[in-house]
This record gives C-alpha cells, sequence and structure tokens, in this order.
C-alpha cells in the first residue's frame, strides 16, 4: 500500500489524515466555523506603529491584532514595476495549510527591511496583507504584504519579477523546461513558482493556472479599491479543497471520503483541478467509523502520549518547553545481541524513523532538540545524521538540521504555521495548571496542619471541619492519623474529615469552623 488520503466529515468537524503504508504520517482539523485563515487576504488598518521593535500591528477583522515584521511589508502595493525581485516563501507544493517552506524557489534571496518601519506606516493606514500564519496560543495571525496566490501547478506573486522551481524538483534539465514553458505562456506582470505538482506539466496546466490566478489577483485589486478595512478581500478554499489542490498526486493510491456530501464536494474539485484522478476518489460505505477502520483514531491517541514506544522495545520521550521541544531516545527493553555500541547504533536508527513522524504528526515547530543515546564511534553518528536527513526529506515543512554532537544532541528549526496537534486538540490540565504534577497527598496535608492552626487562632469554635480529596484524606486516616489526634489535643478541638468527589481537584480543600 502507498499513500492513501482518509476524510472523516462530522457535523463538528472534518479531519483528513494521511497515511502512508499503514502508518498515519498527517493530520489536518478543520472545525466548523472556525476555518484556517492562512492565505487569507485583508484589507488591514495599521493599529500601531513599533520602531524600537521594527513591526507594526494591524486590525484584520480577528479577534486579535495581527502582527507585521517591517521586512515583510512593502509599499505601493500591486506596482509589480517597482516591487522586490523575489519573494523569500512560496506556498507550500504539497501543504493544504499554506504558507510555508521547501516550494520556494531557489533564486529567492531574504527580505530584509527597505526603509524603516516608521518611514512607510502609521497608524490608521489601509494595507493590503495575507496571513502567513496562524494566530498561535496569545499571539495574534503572522502577517506579510508579500501576496502569494496558490493554484494546483503554480504559485502567482504580483510583487515578484522571477520565475521560479520548487526545491523539491532536483532534475536540472526538468527545472529549465519548467521555467521555459511559463515564460512561453506570456505572463501577466509579477513572478511565478512552479509548484512539485508541476513536475511533468506543460503549457495547457500552467496557462490553465495563469488565467485563474491573474484573474483572482484582480478580483482581490478591485475589491481592495471598494471595501474600507478592515474587510476580508480573498479567504482561502476549505480543508477538503485544499487537500485536493495541495495534497492529491500520483503518489496517493485512494481518496476514501465518510460523507456523501462531502465526497461530492471533493469529487467535483478533482473532476475539475485533476480529472486523471477522479477514480481514486472513494465514498467509503462501511459500518465501521472511518478512522477507526483504518487505525487512524488508535495512531492519533498515539500521538498525544508523551511516550512513544518502538518495535525494538526502546522508546521515545517527547517534552514541550516554553523555548522549545525535546525528544529523548531511550533503549527501554531492548539489550541488544552484540556489543554496546552496535545497540545504541540501531535503537538510534529505529528512532529516526519514528522521531521524523511524530514531528510531522504532532506538526511540531520551532526549535527542536533531539536526544539521541550516546555514541562513541564518529562514523555511527554520522549514519544516524545521514538517515535523519534523509527522513527529513518527505517533510513539507522547511527544516534546517545540525550534525549531532558528540553528546548525541540533534539541534534544529523546523517552521511553525499553525497549532501543534496538542494544542489542537488539548486544553491544560486545570488540577496540574499544565505543569504535568500534582503535590502529593502528604504536602497537601502539612499545609491543611498548617492552615488548621491559622484558623484556630482566628476564629472561635470547637470543630473544624475539613473536605479534602478522597486521597488526601485516605492519607490523613491512615499514616497521618496519630499526628491529626495529636493536633485535635494540641489545639483542643475536634476535627472532622469528609472526602470531596474525586473528580476534585487533588490539591483543594475547604475548612470550615463551627
Amino acid at each position: 500500500m502507498g499513500k492513501r488520503i482518509v476524510v472523516n466529515a462530522d457535523v463538528l468537524e472534518t479531519r483528513v489524515a494521511v497515511q502512508e503504508g499503514h502508518l498515519l504520517t498527517e493530520l489536518y482539523l478543520e472545525r466548523h466555523g472556525r476555518r484556517s485563515v492562512v492565505g487569507s487576504i485583508y484589507k488591514g488598518v495599521v493599529t500601531n506603529v513599533l520602531p524600537g521593535m521594527q513591526a507594526a500591528f494591524v486590525d484584520i477583522g480577528l479577534h486579535k491584532d495581527a502582527f507585521l515584521y517591517a521586512g515583510d511589508y512593502t509599499a505601493n502595493i500591486g506596482d509589480a514595476g517597482e516591487e522586490i525581485a523575489a519573494v523569500e516563501d512560496a506556498i507550500d507544493g504539497d501543504h493544504p495549510d499554506g504558507v510555508d517552506a521547501d516550494d520556494e524557489a531557489d533564486e529567492a534571496p531574504r527580505r530584509e527591511p527597505r526603509q524603516p518601519i516608521e518611514d512607510v506606516l502609521r497608524k490608521g493606514q489601509e494595507i493590503l496583507v495575507q496571513v502567513a500564519k496562524e494566530p498561535l496560543g496569545t499571539k495574534g495571525a503572522r502577517i506579510t504584504s508579500f501576496i502569494s496566490l496558490p493554484g494546483r501547478y503554480l504559485v502567482y506573486m504580483p510583487q515578484a519579477h522571477h520565475i521560479g522551481v520548487s526545491r523539491r524538483i532536483h532534475d536540472e534539465v526538468e527545472r529549465d523546461r519548467l521555467r521555459a514553458a511559463v515564460r512561453a505562456l506570456n505572463p501577466p506582470p509579477g513572478g511565478f513558482i512552479v509548484r512539485t505538482n508541476g513536475e511533468g506539466r506543460g503549457e495547457t496546466e500552467f496557462g490553465a493556472d495563469v488565467e485563474f490566478l491573474s484573474r483572482l489577483w484582480a478580483q482581490v485589486r478591485n475589491r481592495y479599491e471598494s471595501v474600507k478595512g478592515p474587510a476580508v478581500l480573498h479567504e482561502e478554499g476549505d480543508l477538503t479543497f485544499r487537500v485536493v489542490r495541495d495534497l492529491l498526486s500520483p503518489e496517493v493510491d485512494e481518496f476514501l471520503v465518510d460523507s456523501r456530501e462531502v465526497y461530492d464536494k471533493c469529487l467535483g474539485y478533482v473532476e475539475a483541478l485533476v480529472p486523471a484522478m477522479a477514480e481514486r476518489v472513494k465514498f467509503y460505505e462501511g459500518t465501521t467509523p472511518i478512522f477507526e477502520s483504518f487505525g487512524i483514531e488508535k495512531d492519533i491517541e498515539k500521538a498525544l502520549r508523551r511516550r512513544v514506544w518502538l518495535k525494538s522495545g526502546g522508546y521515545i520521550v517527547i517534552d514541550h518547553t516554553e523555548a522549545l521541544v525535546s525528544i529523548d531516545v531511550n533503549t527501554g527493553k531492548y539489550v541488544g545481541k552484540r556489543d554496546f555500541e552496535q545497540t545504541v547504533l540501531k535503537i538510534n536508527l529505529e528512532a529516526v524513523g519514528e522521531v521524523v513522524r511524530q514531528i510531522r504528526l504532532r506538526d511540531l515547530g520551532g526549535i527542536i532538540i533531539i536526544d539521541f543515546i550516546d555514541m562513541e564511534v564518529a562514523e555511527h553518528r554520522e549514519q544516524v545524521y545521514r538517515q535523519l536527513k534523509k527522513a527529513l526529506v518527505e517533510d513539507k515543512a522547511r527544516t534546517n538540521v545540525l550534525e549531532i554532537s558528540e553528546l548525541g544532541l540533534v539541534e534544529m528549526t523546523r517552521k511553525r504555521v499553525r497549532q501543534d496537534l496538542r494544542s489542537l486538540l488539548t486544553v491544560r490540565c486545570p488540577t496540574c495548571a499544565g505543569s504535568g504534577v500534582t503535590k502529593s497527598e502528604v504536602t497537601v496535608a502539612g499545609e491543611i496542619f498548617r492552615a488548621i492552626r491559622v484558623q484556630r487562632t482566628e476564629a472561635e469554635g470547637r470543630e473544624i471541619v475539613l473536605r479534602a480529596h478522597p486521597d488526601v484524606v485516605g492519607y490523613l486516616e491512615g499514616d497521618a492519623r496519630d499526628a491529626l489526634t495529636r493536633l485535635a489535643a494540641t489545639l483542643d478541638i475536634k476535627i472532622t474529615v469528609n472526602a470531596t468527589g474525586p473528580q476534585s481537584p487533588r490539591e483543594e480543600y475547604q475548612l470550615q469552623v463551627r
């Protein structure tokens, strides 16, 4: 089995899973009424300019102002003859969440601010922007004025001048042919990048994209002139449209949908964009829920766990901090059959595949530190590093990986566009407040004893009634019974202990003086 796309459409949300073989490698989720804003274009209003940060906040109509870095802004929007010659990031060729990574053209230089932001922006000014990153946590959306409009095979960038080719297309002869095919169309002013899906295509397919994207840009420009900001000028299609446009390729053996309505919609998208693959779109008629039928539900549950087991008996541990994500590789139950160095090498090589799969599936971003088991042999470290680089080729987000240190550490970065899977599917634990730990019953009991002493001195009464978590009550009535009795005698008061419900927070308790 090659690659499979599975769509689970429900009344609350639509989920799209990508399986390679029988392993879940990517998961996309869109909740109805909360569509992704990445790729959408707005007429925004500048609310604040920060010279010290060379950035600005812009109201685009979302619940939080968006953030615009000076290097992501250019004046004279749409004047292609006066804009920069390239755009740093194009839409990723196979990523349904839009702006990201490796379908950027290799000709594109890094953008730097052309002028201080206070010289080109002022409070109350209306500007044309596109969302590059979803709002993440407490941060608003990241926006840019360098517009990128994705088609099936091309990305149109009105402010650029060059014709580029996705970095994922390596054959130089094919790259030259693709550039020539686009130039032969005499495209409108602006720049184009041939997406990964464009490999092997010709003027017919590119011509249709050029016509569609030119018309779309004209509509955006016209709407910009006619509306008052903040206002949305163009919204990216829903998740199923983006999946058909960006993920459906010849490597996909089947595209399964469990809703008749969504199936008809997807089939319509496919017939319009890639009619040759329409026969691969199928309606799932099984009685078992589609994600359960293909083992996807179990893989999602595993992707929320801290520990992931390897087939050999080793395991990896994934921890999130404010600054980075750490991934620790451990031998676990695996003891090997030969010498220690070979055992370590085998575990590390096996871990590479699972680490990369978890990074893609969980959509981990920012700084990632991988702590492989220490390898004394330099050749072994190089072997694991090459395997890691090879595995990351399939990752559609841009990554930058440093070589393995003598301590077995790999430092890497991965571009973040949307919320990671944990943030998307979970909320902070109300009991531990996200720390992952709670106070022990012994610690809570000590706090209770001190609180009882305070209550006895501050309020009159002959009895104190304590209500606490059952685990704490169990400790007080067991190992701490004698200490509780001595406390009551010392304070000359009756202490009554009652248990709250098992779902109550472990660290909370109430004292009442009677």
